[in-house]
Order: structure tokens, then C-alpha cells, then sequence
């Protein structure tokens, strides 16, 4: 079945679902890149791995905390032994336990010296969680914002806070940042809806390089035929991540027009 939306599809931002469309992206996007970058550049799929710390992180994917009150006093009925039952009783909690996480992206490198030209990143659920601005990817990001490297930011999820950035005063459902290092701190930021069309932009290389447009639209259609997706969403549910009353409104409106309702 045809991809069902002009631009990002809002059944694909469940939780179940968002880990395999990242990987698939990821690859997807490098796969596009690839040959229009040789020979000067060829592309890499990274790893981000990190352990989670502090309250918040520690309890990504974690059980709620159970507490259980103990009511009744302990007896152990060992015969002929008085047993003092205890003033405090414990209760049953559940600890915190570190989460390795692990994230890819992709680094446009110069071959033969590996110099890393783009990197481009797809946001994740982790990256956009209040409270968690010094993890890993925050970090990181700062790092490449203050080099000659350039960056693009993906993203494709409505739930959690925005990257930062200055001088947008819009609330839009989806974004993606494209920051040329010689025009810092300016940078280009694509901002769209979901009943929107996914921009396409061009990919910044090395001053006076051929640069390739990335649609990302047609990268996506691309996945969700390739993964069957169409088997897998059901779209007679309201979508997982909550959607507002025009974005209700208009879906409910969009798919019986595609047989979907």
C-alpha cells in the first residue's frame, strides 16, 4: 500500500515502532548519499553509546517504581520462640538501574583523510526529554555547533522540548536544522506541519562541492513500503503520540480518503 500522508506519517512516532524507523532512516539516508558523494566523500553509520545517569535517565524503560506497604506482621512460628515484630515494617521498592543507550547517526567524511565535512542526526525520544539537556547528545551537539563541521538535525517526533535555537517564535510539529559552519551562528531551520509536505534541502559539503538534495519524503515512502508498515499500523486507532484537534480533524478526514477507515 502507497504511503498514506504528504509528509510525515504520525503512526510512526509510536514508541514500538520509532526505534525501527530511525534505523532505517539512517541507512536509507546513507544509501541515498553514498553514491552521489563519491569520490571525495564517502558516508559512515556511527554509534553513540552511553550509560544513563541521574533520576530521569536512569528509569528510561524501567518499570514504574512499585512500592507495596506491608500490613500484616511478620510471623514466623518457629515453636516455643517469642519473635519481636519490627516497629518499622520495610516496603518493596524498585531500584534505578543504568541503561546503556545506544544511537546512530551518519558523518560525511573526506576520503583518504577522514575528515569529518556533515554530520547529520535524527533526533530520538532521549534527545528531546525535559531534564536530560546533559546527556550525550547534548554534548555533542555543542561540540560540533563550535567546530568547522557542519550539521543537520532531524526531527520528525511532536512529543518532547525542541533542540534549542534563537529567533524561532513558531510552535511547529516537526523541524529540521541545516548549520553551514562558515554562516554560524545562523543556520537554516525547515519547519513544517503535519499536513505539510517534508522539505528537501541540500546537503552542506566543503565551499564550491556539488551538493545533493535530500528528500526525505521520498526516503520515507521508501522504508514504509520496504518494512511493511502498512501490515503493521492500524489505522482504525487514533495515533499513539497525541494529536491536536486540527491534526485530529484532518486525519480523520485523510484516511477513509485513502481506504485506511
Amino acid at each position: 500500500m502507497p504511503y498514506p500522508f504528504p509528509g510525515m506519517n504520525p503512526y510512526l512516532e509510536d514508541p514500538e515502532l520509532w526505534l525501527g524507523v530511525h534505523g532505517r532512516l539512517i541507512v536509507a539516508i546513507a544509501d541515498y548519499l553514498s553514491p552521489q558523494l563519491r569520490p571525495k566523500y564517502f558516508v559512515a553509520i556511527e554509534k553513540r553509546i552511553y550509560q544513563t545517569t541521574g533520576n530521569d535517565k536512569l528509569l528510561i524503560g524501567i518499570p514504574d517504581v512499585i512500592v507495596q506497604n506491608s500490613q500484616t506482621a511478620i510471623n514466623y512460628k518457629i515453636p516455643n520462640i517469642a519473635v519481636a515484630t519490627p516497629a518499622v515494617q520495610p516496603k518493596t521498592v524498585t531500584v534505578p538501574i543504568p541503561e546503556i543507550v545506544k544511537e546512530r547517526y551518519l558523518e560525511v567524511r573526506k576520503v583518504g583523510t577522514k575528515e569529518v565535512v556533515t554530520v547529520i542526526e535524527i533526533l530520538s525520544p532521549k534527545n528531546k526529554r525535559t531534564g536530560e539537556r546533559g546527556n550525550a547528545y547534548e554534548t555533542k551537539r555543542q561540540r560540533v555547533l563550535g567546530s568547522s563541521t557542519h550539521l543537520v538535525e532531524i526531527d520528525f517526533l511532536r512529543a518532547g522540548e525542541p533542540m534549542l535555537v534563537f529567533g524561532d517564535g513558531t510552535q511547529n510539529d516537526y523541524r529540521i536544522l541545516v548549520s553551514r559552519a562558515e554562516n554560524r551562528p545562523q543556520s537554516d531551520l525547515y519547519s513544517f506541519d503535519l499536513q505539510d509536505v517534508i522539505p528537501s534541502f541540500l546537503l552542506p559539503l566543503q565551499t564550491g562541492d556539488s551538493e545533493p538534495l535530500v528528500d526525505l519524503h521520498s526516503l520515507l515512502a521508501g522504508i514504509y513500503d520496504r518494512a511493511s508498515y502498512d501490515l503493521v499500523i492500524d489505522y482504525s486507532q487514533y495515533s499513539v503520540s497525541k494529536l491536536s484537534e486540527k491534526n485530529a480533524v484532518w486525519v480523520d478526514a485523510l484516511l477513509p480518503e485513502k481506504g485506511l477507515r
